[in-house]
């Protein structure tokens, strides 16, 4: 039964109050917000634990940290003495103090990475650059995951990508929880909208000239026949972008 109240006639409609438009408003500004704050959030235990899953699922390794620290803690006892090891420029390892546990050279690795980055010749350091990809250990991060299992990779010049996709037998991801998105569509949107916009700013600071969004890179699962080791720490923490 229609109330009189909410009888209208064909092509008329109650006028809208002030106060209604100012509610929907609010709840529309709320929603933009909330998905805004998405990308910093770090999601239920419930989320992350379904995202582990969906990881496992398509062939990858998931040890769930509960902080930075723990997630040091992991890298280093998943490489062994005297391996060769690569990693990619990233916000995350910084965070979690492994670029500085690099520099220290106590880790008894042999640090491909920072050859390349000593050697002053173009010549030699292309060469290990080529070393470099074939490393036994690749160590970086990801820029979304999807709780679907899917994680991006987005990149301006592509270096890091050939032992991402093929070169390296053995990978670590780590990433804060905070990457993850409720599906593959919403990691495409993360990467474009939050992640590289906040490293084009972060390269700006520091006197570089901007990132570029040129290659993506979907990493949809680790078949078994490849015989790669593919494994990610997921930190119930905030990190990098």
């Amino acid at each position: 039964t229609v109330t009189n109240e909410m009888r209208h006639e064909p092509g008329s409609y109650p006028a809208v109050s002030a106060a209604g438009i100012l509610i929907n408003n609010i709840m529309n500004n709320n929603i933009m917000n909330n998905n805004i704050m998405n990308y910093t959030t770090i999601p239920s235990i419930a989320v992350i634990s379904k995202t582990a899953d969906a990881l496992r699922a398509r062939g990858v390794e998931v040890f769930v940290a509960e902080n930075r620290a723990e997630a040091l803690a992991k890298v280093k006892d998943i490489i062994p003495n005297g391996a060769t090891i690569n990693n990619g420029s990233s916000v995350t390892l910084g965070e979690i103090g492994l670029i500085e546990y690099l520099k220290s050279e106590v880790h008894g690795w042999k640090n491909l990475h920072a050859a390349v980055v000593a050697e002053k010749d173009p010549a030699k350091q292309a060469l290990l650059r080529k070393e470099a990809i074939f490393a036994e250990y690749y160590i970086g991060s990801v820029h979304a995951i999807a709780e679907t299992g899917e994680m991006i990779i987005a990149s301006a010049s592509a270096s890091q990508l050939p032992p991402i996709v093929s070169t390296s037998p053995n990978l670590i991801f780590v990433a804060g929880a905070q990457k993850i998105t409720p599906t593959y569509e919403d990691a495409m949107k993360r990467v474009r909208e939050h992640v590289v916009p906040l490293e084009d700013k972060r390269m700006k600071d520091v006197g570089m000239g901007g990132t570029v969004l040129a290659k993506i890179v979907t990493f949809e699962r680790e078949p078994v026949f490849t015989g790669r080791v593919v494994r990610m720490i997921l930190v119930k923490e905030k990190l990098g972008f």
